[in-house]
């Protein structure tokens, strides 16, 4: 359970995102703030793991709270004005919701804080654990997987990214970049063999030491290229290829 806080100028705003919040099972709503003074003597009080903020208010404005807080939890900025998306996601915001929008839009905006929640228990969880053989340099917190899709954290901002819409993954010195089917691809700070151990083994293989591809894209493949249903192709290396043939083999003629 997330607990979090609202906080808006405007009680429909509020009211509108209590509503919200109540449709969603992972979401507690804690308390509604007025303006930033409240909102910090809430996060003074207890803990709180998410803030819905308005950015534009009188007095102190969502930015200028955000940018107090020693420790801020998990922000999702709410305004109506576009102009101060940049700006929010400066500030790590989770998401950025322009008014007036939907509880489609919020709820996703709420997934996004739900994945990168449990990633960071996860990353507690691994630093307190003595018994668990991973250390803290091995955890990367800007990769959540699900069963069926993973957040990425990269440009200010949280992505859920489902694993059908994956076409390949290289890497690209420490980074690595997510090329989509119906997307411009998404470069993070990752290690490909953690990204691998990541996804589904069914679904995606490593056959390059750069790359992994899904072999739902796969087209054909020969003289070390694997040619993609996208028109691109990735190369194949020896010590890859015998494994990959056999598994392209066993399921279906190319």
């Amino acid at each position: 359970m997330i607990r979090c806080i609202a906080v808006d100028d405007e009680p429909l705003a509020l009211r509108q995102i209590k509503s919200y919040i109540e449709r969603i099972p992972s979401l507690e709503l804690v308390a509604t703030c007025r303006n930033a003074a409240e909102a910090e003597a809430t996060l003074d009080r207890q803990p709180i793991d998410l803030v819905f903020v308005d950015i534009n208010m009188p007095g102190r404005s969502g930015l200028d709270l955000v940018r107090g807080l020693e420790t801020p939890p998990m922000i999702i900025f709410t305004t109506a004005y576009s102009e101060f998306a940049v700006e929010g996601f400066r500030l790590d915001a989770v998401d950025y919701l322009l008014k007036p929008f939907s509880f489609a839009e919020f709820n996703r905006a709420a997934e996004k804080a739900l994945s990168l929640h449990n990633l960071m228990q996860l990353q507690r969880q691994l630093d307190t654990d003595t018994n668990t053989n991973a250390s803290i340099a091995e955890v990367e917190p800007d990769i959540a997987p699900t069963s069926d899709s993973i957040s990425i954290k990269a440009d200010y901002k949280v992505s859920i990214v489902r694993y059908a819409d994956i076409i390949y993954i290289e890497s690209v010195g420490e980074y690595i970049r997510l090329h989509l089917a119906n997307s411009a691809p998404i470069t993070t700070l990752f290690r490909l063999k953690n990204m691998e151990s990541a996804l589904p083994s069914d679904t995606f293989m490593r056959v390059h030491r750069s790359y992994i591809v899904n072999l739902n894209y796969v087209k054909s493949y020969g003289r070390g290229r694997i040619y993609l249903t996208n028109d691109e192709y990735v190369p194949l290396s020896i010590n890859h290829k015998e494994t990959f043939r056999e598994y392209i083999e066993s399921k279906r003629p190319l």
